[in-house]
């Protein structure tokens, strides 16, 4: 993928696939290394899938035979000399704390860094397809934080859908705020 802001899509789209309530995208970002987090409540995986989803050829899709998501982000850290850890805990296993939580590290100074792309777009995505599911997005550089956390947006909006267009429109100009304001 040519921006990190799609893998971070992805990810997070397999996270709502697996029935998370909450995803949580975290980016912290120092002059030298990024730091992408994605964590969910989803039902998990065991560990042989964990094991498993990092193989281009393994996918838990019916449409296809490869699953190309977790492979290209491992990828993209490993090119930068950083890494991919995926840790999961399945409903079965602890039916009051499962989910998945990734990590993805990469070293901005790299030749190979891919760009970090317009993640507000992605988070804008995120919400306008699934304005159900709740997202916390956080990303923290030069000593500031973007943050949105649409609970929050819930408890103003009451009966508001996510997605309308006036609400999207809102988030879009308050992430952009964000960002100018960080610098």
């Amino acid at each position: 993928m040519k921006e990190l802001s799609l893998n971070i899509l992805d990810v997070a789209e397999n996270s709502v696939k697996a029935g998370a309530s909450l995803t949580q995208i975290l980016l912290t970002e120092t002059d030298d290394v990024l730091t992408i987090e994605i964590v969910d409540d989803g039902c998990g995986m065991s560990e042989d899938v964990v094991r498993s989803v990092v193989d281009p050829f393994y996918t838990t899709r019916t449409t296809r035979s490869v699953g190309m998501g977790i492979p290209l982000l491992k990828l993209a850290c490993e090119q930068t000399d950083g890494s991919l850890s995926i840790h999961s805990t399945t409903t079965e296993a602890d039916p009051s704390d499962h989910g998945t939580h990734v990590t993805a590290t990469f070293n901005k100074n790299h030749i190979d860094f891919t760009p970090l792309g317009d993640v507000s777009e992605s988070i804008l995505t995120l919400i306008q397809g699934h304005p159900d599911k709740d997202f916390l997005f956080k990303h923290a550089k030069n000593g500031g934080e973007v943050e949105l956390d649409t609970r929050k947006l819930r408890e103003v909006l009451e009966d508001v859908p996510l997605n309308s267009y006036d609400v999207m429109e809102w988030v879009r100009s308050y992430l952009r705020e964000q960002y100018e304001a960080l610098g």
